[in-house]
C-alpha cells in the first residue's frame, strides 16, 4: 500500500516544501533540498521535478533574473503541500 505522499516522488515533495519559504531558483532550491536531507539533488532530478510540478499547474516560473530562473508555488501548489504535510 502506498502512502499519503504517494501522489509524489520524494524530490517533488521536497521541491514544494523548499518553494514554501518563497520564490527560489533551481541552485536556492537544491541547497534546502541538501539542508533538510543531508543529500544535494543532481540537476536532472531536480529540474525533472520542477518540470512535472509546473505541469500539474503547482509551481510556475516567474521572470528570469540573468541566468537564475525563480519558481513558485501557485495558490494550487500551496494547498497540495499543506495538504501533504498535514498527512504525514
Amino acid at each position: 500500500m502506498r502512502g499519503p505522499t504517494a501522489r509524489f516522488s520524494e524530490p517533488a515533495l521536497l521541491v514544494l516544501v523548499s518553494l514554501l519559504e518563497g520564490p527560489r531558483h533551481g541552485y536556492a532550491i537544491a541547497e534546502d533540498i541538501e539542508r533538510l536531507t543531508g543529500t544535494r539533488p543532481g540537476p536532472g532530478t531536480l529540474y525533472g521535478a520542477i518540470g512535472r510540478l509546473v505541469d500539474k499547474g503547482l509551481v510556475t516560473e516567474e521572470a528570469a533574473d540573468g541566468r537564475k530562473r525563480p519558481y513558485r508555488l501557485t495558490d494550487s501548489g500551496t494547498d497540495v503541500v499543506s495538504a501533504e504535510l498535514a498527512a504525514l
